[in-house]
C-alpha cells in the first residue's frame, strides 16, 4: 500500500481477476531499447505538494487474496506510453544522441505512426474507445501526436464544424488533421512528463507554438507559456519523478472521470508504477512496475482507501430501514438478548 499525505491512500491493480488471462484492454509491442525541478499542482487540484511516500514491506504471496472495495471509490486508467519517436532511433544508436538539440522535443517516427495506428484499431476493436471519458497527455510533441491518433476522432473532413486535435502535417508527419469530433475531451498535464532536465527531448515547446498545432487540446491547466521546469545542466533525480508521479494520482482524484487515459512516457510511468505492486503477487506485481514498450497500454484499477477524493455512489441505494417486525432475524436475536 502507498500513503500518500495529508490522507489519501491509493492502491494500483492490474485491471483483470485472473493472471493467467490477458486483459482485451491491454496491448504491447515489442520494446524498443530504451535538476531537481518543482512543478506545481494544476490550479484545480486540493492536494499537496509535499506528498510522502510510504511502502509496506512485500507481503508473501501465500498470503495475498482477493479484496473489495466499493465502485465508486475507484477510477479505471488506461496508461500509454508514446509511440517511438527519432530520439528513440538515435538513442540506440548512440546514447550521447539523447544530448543532442537535434531532438528538441522530438517527434515520431514514421514507424511510431505505423504503431499509433495499430493501437488504435485495437481501442476500436476492444470498445475503449466508447469507455474513456478524458484524456490526459504530457505536453510534449511526441506524446500529443501518439494521444490523438489514438484516441481521437478520425481524419478530418471539409464540414466539420469543431476544431482538430492536430493540423495536417505536425512535425513533418506527412499526416491529415485529426477530428475531435466524437472523442474525449483531452487535456495537457505538466505533472505527467518525462524527466525534466539534460536531454533536449525532454524540452517542450511554448504553448503559444502548440496551441495552433492542437487546436483542440486543453491547455489551460499550464500556468507558464515557456518551459520553466526543463533546465540544461540538471536531470531530475528517479526518486522526485516517483514523487511527482505519486503528485498527478492524487490530483486524479480532484477529477469527476472514472475512465481516463494518460498518455506519458517510459520514465514517469515506470518510477510512478514501481511505487506500487508491494502488496500483491509477484505475477501481479510485475504487470504494474516493469518499463512500458512505445505505444503499450496498460490497463490498472486505483482505488481511494482514505476517502479524500470520491464523490458519493451514483448507483448504491439504502434501501428501507427496518423497524419492528422487519427486522432481519439475526437482529432481532441480538435485540432480545439485551432485554
Amino acid at each position: 500500500m502507498i500513503t500518500l499525505s495529508p490522507g489519501l491512500a491509493s492502491t494500483i491493480y492490474t485491471n483483470t481477476s485472473s493472471t493467467t488471462t490477458s486483459l482485451p484492454f491491454n496491448y504491447h509491442f515489442a520494446p524498443i531499447k530504451f535538476p531537481t525541478s518543482k512543478i506545481s499542482l494544476p490550479k484545480s487540484s486540493s492536494s499537496s505538494s509535499s506528498n510522502t511516500l510510504i511502502s509496506e514491506p512485500d507481503m508473501d504471496a501465500t498470503t495475498v487474496g482477493q479484496s473489495l472495495y466499493p465502485l465508486h471509490r475507484s477510477k479505471t486508467i488506461h496508461l500509454v506510453r508514446h509511440a517511438q519517436g527519432v530520439h528513440n532511433v538515435a538513442g540506440d544508436k548512440d546514447h550521447s544522441n539523447y544530448m543532442s538539440y537535434d531532438y528538441f522535443d522530438a517527434q515520431l517516427t514514421p514507424l511510431g505512426w505505423n504503431q499509433v495506428d495499430n493501437l488504435n484499431k485495437h481501442v476500436q476493436a476492444c470498445g475503449l474507445h466508447k469507455k474513456v471519458e478524458l484524456v490526459i497527455v504530457s505536453p510534449l510533441l511526441r506524446t500529443m501526436q501518439t494521444a490523438v491518433g489514438v484516441f481521437g476522432g478520425g481524419a478530418y473532413a471539409d464540414g466539420i464544424d469543431v476544431p482538430p486535435l492536430m493540423v495536417a502535417n505536425v512535425g513533418n508527419s506527412d499526416r491529415s488533421a485529426i477530428t475531435s469530433l466524437n472523442c474525449p475531451p483531452f487535456l495537457a498535464v505538466e505533472l505527467c512528463r518525462e524527466h525534466l532536465g539534460v536531454h533536449p527531448c525532454d524540452k517542450r515547446r511554448s504553448i503559444s507554438e502548440y496551441r495552433p498545432l492542437f487546436p483542440a487540446i486543453d491547455f489551460s491547466l499550464i500556468e507558464n507559456d515557456e518551459d520553466v521546469l526543463w533546465t540544461p545542466d540538471v536531470r531530475e533525480k528517479n526518486d522526485h519523478v516517483a514523487e511527482r508521479g505519486l503528485q498527478f494520482l492524487n490530483w486524479l482524484w480532484t477529477r469527476k472521470e472514472k475512465e481516463i487515459a494518460i498518455v506519458s512516457h517510459s520514465g514517469f510511468l515506470y518510477h510512478t508504477l514501481s511505487a506500487f505492486g508491494n502488496d500483491c503477487h509477484p505475477t501481479v506485481k510485475s504487470e504494474i512496475c516493469t518499463h512500458f514498450a512505445n505505444c503499450e497500454l496498460r490497463s490498472m484499477v486505483i482505488i481511494d482507501r482514505g476517502s479524500i477524493g470520491s464523490d458519493s455512489s451514483t448507483t448504491n441505494y439504502p434501501g428501507k430501514i427496518p423497524h419492528g417486525l422487519d427486522l432481519p432475524s439475526d437482529v432481532a436475536e441480538k435485540k432480545d438478548d439485551t432485554k
